[in-house]
């Protein structure tokens, strides 16, 4: 990097952790901590909501994906009208109701403070690996383009985004937030925009490229649960955007900020569909990439192969794009991450707080001692997001085990929602039962080819069902159960 992408990069980097601080004067109370002063304009919430679902993850992952193989990644995408519509017509409204700083009051209502205490730890669990994850990622793609320290990133990026978050709270979570997603769209298309004006035929020669290598397919629409099929990713985006959408903290939080039940229906709804054409954005850079890099005569041996594209990326920016531009687009991924980094500091503390502190700690606690409260508990969440993504750098595979063993519990959280939402009775032996069916059938979809090998029934289902197979059985076995365990003297 030069000095000019240098001033670009550490100029971003300042503006947002001033601007994120500035909001300390706010932030006086538990309250405006974790849902605002109802003084924040809803296209805040709306651009925030769309930030959290990016994050640096994607805005690399998604060129990399249509570099290497087509556009099937855009049928995740495509599912989102489904799953907001449903979260915007029942759980927006739910939470609202409930007015509860945290989705998980609604399990304890419904299924007793076993249900609670289960959904928080999960979420809690899920993001500081997500915290260490992202952080470990953005590091090792600043290595990659500045050759930076993968440690010191993760330490800088991990503690600017803490302060600013712990300053400011909730608004100045969203309002960097909106900011930083502004940054990554414009980035996005500056890029798109460079490969067209560097096309020797012109941008048709993008398009043509492209069609001649079936570039711009949605993948095989085969009836085939085994590969990524079109259905497959469909009905997987269905329930994994129904998750996020529906029970995820960070965003059920956001609901709760607005003033009214219509500008959090209105601000999820857009918020999360934003994310469709963003998407595409970033699809087509990869297959603009694929075309501009069409001979690879220009890119160094070991990214011609294949299973280097993520990194073709992060090479284009470095080595293709004029001095300003290269800052431009660093500070695009880096907004990306930030955006989601900080989220999970302010919601985790925030579930700390109302799911545990207030709950089992000290529930006549004065608002001084809560404020303490979420300044520590966001203090140690950044600290141990900071721990795991530095222990990522040499032992992964022991952090992958743990990933991947949250993922299998948080993989009911989903169905547990589901179940507490359209039943109608409060049988909390039938939602045990039913959790427990659809850990197993997690469990089973996850380690049958280890177990049982490859041509085990379990096999034979692509890992994108794990989580739909898993859902269903909590809510089937939950909604029979409920039948079948009723007490004599309850009606239906």
């Amino acid at each position: 990097m030069n000095t000019i992408d240098l001033i670009v990069f550490f100029v971003y980097i300042g503006g947002i952790a001033l601007f994120g601080g500035s909001f300390f004067k706010k932030n006086r109370t538990s309250s405006s901590y974790t849902v605002g002063n109802n003084d924040i304009p809803s296209w805040v919430v709306t651009m925030s909501i769309f930030a959290t679902f990016v994050s640096s993850i994607s805005y690399l992952a998604l060129p990399g994906n249509a570099f290497q193989s087509n556009w099937n990644a855009l049928v995740f995408s495509l599912s989102l009208p489904i799953a907001t519509l449903i979260a915007v017509k029942y759980f927006v409204p739910l939470y609202r109701k409930i007015n509860s700083p945290s989705a998980y009051t609604f399990m304890e209502q419904r299924f007793g403070s076993w249900a609670r205490i289960y959904v928080s730890l999960c979420y809690l669990l899920t993001q500081l690996m997500r915290i260490g994850t992202i952080l470990y990622l953005l590091a090792l793609t600043l290595n990659a383009i500045t050759g930076w320290d993968i440690a010191t990133v993760i330490i800088f990026t991990g503690l600017i985004v803490a302060v600013y978050s712990m300053l400011g709270g909730i608004t100045a979570v969203l309002w960097t937030d909106a900011i930083q997603g502004i940054i990554l769209i414009v980035g996005a298309l500056v890029c798109i925009g460079y490969m067209f004006y560097s096309m020797p035929e012109g941008p048709s020669q993008i398009f043509s490229i492209a069609s001649e290598n079936d570039k711009f397919s949605l993948g095989s629409f085969d009836l085939d649960v085994s590969k990524p099929t079109f259905w497959v990713v469909l009905i997987y985006g269905v329930f994994i955007n129904l998750q996020n959408f529906g029970i995820d903290q960070n965003y059920v939080q956001r609901y709760m900020v607005l003033k009214s039940d219509k500008e959090a229906q209105r601000s999820a709804l857009i918020g999360g569909l934003i994310y469709l054409p963003i998407s595409a954005l970033f699809l087509f850079i990869g297959t603009s990439l694929f075309a501009y890099y069409h001979s690879a005569a220009t890119l160094p041996i070991e990214l011609q192969d294949v299973s280097k594209a993520d990194r073709v990326f992060p090479y284009f920016i470095v080595n293709a794009l004029p001095a300003g531009m290269t800052g431009l687009m660093i500070a695009s991924i880096f907004a990306a991450g930030m955006s989601t980094i900080s989220t999970s500091f302010n919601s985790s503390a925030t579930v700390f707080l109302t799911d545990y502190y207030n709950k089992y700690f000290k529930q006549d606690a004065s608002d001084n001692q809560r404020m303490k409260v979420l300044y520590t508990s966001s203090l140690i969440i950044s600290i141990i997001g900071i721990c795991i993504g530095i222990a990522m750098i040499n032992v992964k595979s022991a952090l992958d085990a743990w990933w991947k063993l949250s993922s299998i519990f948080s993989g009911g959280m989903l169905g547990l929602f589901l179940l507490g939402m359209f039943s109608k009775t409060k049988n909390i032996k039938a939602a045990i039962l039913g959790m427990i069916a659809g850990i197993l059938v997690i469990l089973w979809l996850t380690f049958s080819e280890t177990i049982f090998g490859k041509d085990s029934i379990g096999a034979s289902f692509h890992t994108y069902l794990t989580i739909v197979f898993g859902t269903i059985a909590i809510f089937l076995v939950g909604f029979l159960g409920a039948f079948l365990l009723k007490p004599k003297n309850q009606s239906a």
